[in-house]
């Protein structure tokens, strides 16, 4: 079983977590590269790592986004303390802030699989199984990245946000899990570009707060099974 080292950032603003990401993703690239000139047993195995963060207020676009789907002026993203970013990750555009659960896993998947796709799959069934140990139905809508409630219907809602970079097999960015979040930012811009649909946070869901060192046990344990994995604590 592989081992992943797990590190809970608490509370740090984007761009720090964002630079953090980058120096551990260039570690595994660096670390592959060096692995392709040497025989195999002088191979160094690559580390895999999964951070949890909680962001102040921010907004990203990703590679793929539309500008004008950030509704608010800068002026008024100032005086509300909003940061903003254009970032490289896939997707469009998002929010980030107190009250959201926020996975970075930086994996090498030439240790696991190399299939985009799947790991994405992967990222919301974890999402998905959590959801359901509150007793919510969380599932996937067709054509859109991420965890929705009530697909297919007029109160279709999303309640986690995904987007990924993946580079020589390499991931890095993950997902956003809506557990105490003022939705009200959410209002300030286009959803993940998707216009016609709602935000949903799991507060509002169950009707109380939950327990957010629950929410995170819960969430690491079924990303462990589902990629045969172990934590250890930094």
């Amino acid at each position: 079983m592989r081992e992943v080292r797990f590190e809970d950032l608490g509370i740090m603003r984007y761009k720090e977590a964002w630079d953090y990401q980058e120096v551990l993703f260039d570690e595994i690239v660096q670390t592959k590269s060096s692995n392709r000139k040497v025989e195999v047993a002088e191979r160094v195995p690559t580390v895999d790592k999964l951070l949890f963060v909680h962001h102040p207020h921010v907004y990203t676009l990703g590679k793929s986004g539309k500008v004008e789907h950030l509704l608010i002026s800068e002026e008024r993203m100032r005086e509300e303390g909003i940061d903003w970013f254009k970032i490289n990750r896939g997707g469009d555009i998002t929010y980030h802030g107190p009250g959201q659960l926020v996975g970075y896993p930086i994996f090498d998947l030439d240790e696991h699989f190399t299939d985009i796709h799947k790991y994405l799959r992967y990222l919301e069934e974890a999402i998905i199984l959590t959801l359901a140990d509150y007793g919510l139905k969380g599932e996937r809508s067709p054509g859109e990245t991420g965890v929705w409630l009530d697909v297919g219907t007029p109160m279709a809602r999303k309640i986690c946000a995904m987007g990924v970079r993946a580079s020589r097999w390499v991931t890095m960015h993950g997902f956003a899990f809506n557990i105490n979040v003022d939705l009200k930012y959410f209002d300030y811009i286009v959803p993940c570009g998707i216009a016609d649909k709602a935000v949903a946070s799991l507060d509002v869901e169950l009707g109380y707060v939950p327990d957010m060192d629950e929410v995170k046990a819960r969430v690491k344990g079924h990303l462990a099974d589902l990629f045969n994995v172990t934590f250890v604590e930094k």
